[in-house]
């Protein structure tokens, strides 16, 4: 008991301010560890002697294929944690394990058929995205091993929420510390040393995923875990399984999403920009990840404590909680903005110095793209708020205007009504960004005192 007190946080208790720092770090360590998984991938390959700039656009292209099966652990894993949240300020621990054996029998099924379904569909899919013959060795190169290592990271996402949600914040981020050690260590190795590229950076990314995996699973099978993976909790049922997937359909399209966004990005460029305009974007979107990734580990750390004083009835403490996610996530994102406006040449030149005709195209193509991104705290914040309190009809709204219907639409009609190609294309992100903050935002005031109201008037 007092080992378990040492490790996990009494989320109905204490500081608000506080208990969010407490959980936000390593929750912001792990998301900036994570990142590096696919960044350091990029950093390496993009200074690969004479062939980087391709090898990097035939990475970028893989992005559509890494963010479906990110997707799917979203589905499962952020529709799972806040339910046995929930469940555990009712102090009701039973079901709360049943949401995470269902979650881990998703989590396997899921993998089994994505990994069979993509490497069938690799060649078609890549050309779908706007690979041309000289970038698609490159990309099917590193599809092909990550995609066989699909069951790892599903595993080491999907199930590290569980942890997350607990209180056990440090050993959350531990999972993705590990792992991301062992890339940075093994990705020279095989790139490099071994002369593999492209296919080195893949096996070094799924050797390091498969480290985390076993990470998660010795924890949530062990003695100092609060919610035990057990035997006979791990048949599928409807009334765990189907409160699951309706919470996690908005992380899970917010996500999915972003692969759409991609394909449909790459293709328009491809036609308009060639090559080198895939590759902007491709540099583009780490940078972007750069940004949003530490706001995700904030919304991250403020989940359990919005989801367990919810289902505490502990009003107060949800509302601090969400106005302090909201204004550190607004403060972030608005410092990076700013830098990225002055200084985009210096972001750039991070993932390639070799070719003057990218870093120029990149440069000047990220401060459109991210013209609006500044304010973008506020959506994010509002969307795990909304995700947090189990109102899934709201997140996934929001979470689909963005995206399906805004930016989709305007990467292909914009082109259509502008001289200028590649940049109409580009312009349509920020486009996109103002109209979902402000729709976000707007329902977030209309709706949030409702809400907390009606789950009063249900526990009184």
């Amino acid at each position: 008991m007092a080992e378990e007190k040492k490790n996990t946080t009494d989320l109905g208790e204490g500081s608000v301010g506080k208990l969010l720092i407490k959980l936000a770090l390593p929750a912001i360590v792990a998301q900036m560890v994570n990142l590096l998984y696919n960044m350091v991938d990029r950093i390496y390959i993009g200074h690969i002697p004479e062939t980087g700039d391709v090898a990097l656009t035939g990475l970028g292209l893989c992005l559509p294929i890494i963010m479906i099966i990110t997707a799917f652990s979203s589905l499962v894993g952020a529709g799972g944690a806040p339910r046995a949240s929930i469940a555990m300020g009712k102090g009701d621990n039973e079901t709360a394990e049943k949401y995470l054996g269902n979650c881990f029998a998703m989590v396997v099924m899921c993998s089994v058929i994505l990994t069979i379904v993509l490497e069938i569909v690799g060649v078609p899919a890549l050309r779908l995205f706007g690979a041309s013959d000289r970038t698609l060795p490159y990309a099917l190169s590193y599809m092909r091993i990550y995609v066989a290592g699909t069951i790892f990271v599903m595993i080491s996402l999907g199930l590290n929420t569980f942890i997350t949600t607990q209180g056990f914040s440090q050993v959350a981020m531990k999972t993705v510390l590990i792992g991301a050690i062992c890339n940075i260590i093994l990705d020279p190795i095989f790139i490099f040393a071994f002369r593999m590229g492209v296919k080195g950076a893949a096996l070094a990314t799924i050797i390091s995923q498969a480290v985390s995996a076993a990470w998660v699973m010795k924890f949530l099978t062990g003695e100092k875990t609060r919610l035990k993976l057990r035997k006979e909790n791990l048949r599928l049922e409807k009334s765990v399984v189907v409160p699951v997937l309706a919470l996690g359909i908005s992380p899970f399209i917010m996500t999915a999403t972003e692969s759409i966004l991609n394909i449909a990005f790459n293709s328009s460029l491809s036609k308009y920009g060639g090559d080198v305009a895939v590759g902007a974007m491709t540099i583009i979107s780490s940078i972007m990840q750069l940004q949003f990734m530490p706001t995700q580990g904030l919304a991250q750390g403020a989940q359990p404590i919005l989801s367990y004083n919810y289902g505490a009835g502990k009003m107060d403490r949800v509302k601090r909680a969400y106005r302090l996610l909201i204004t550190i996530g607004l403060g972030y994102t608005l410092a990076f903005w700013t830098l990225v406006q002055l200084f985009p040449g210096f972001f750039v030149r991070l993932f390639n110095s070799s070719s003057p005709e990218l870093i120029s195209t990149t440069a000047w193509a990220l401060r459109i793209y991210m013209a609006v991104t500044g304010v973008f705290g506020i959506q994010m914040a509002v969307q795990q708020v909304f995700v947090s309190l189990g109102q899934a009809k709201l997140s996934l709204f929001i979470a689909c205007l963005r995206k399906i219907i805004l930016l989709i639409p305007l990467i292909y009609i914009l082109p259509l009504f502008l001289e200028d190609k590649v940049f109409a294309v580009f312009l349509a992100e920020p486009v996109a960004d103002f109209i979902s903050v402000t729709v976000a935002g707007t329902l977030f005031l209309l709706n949030i005192k409702k809400i907390l109201k009606k789950q009063e008037d249900e526990l009184a």
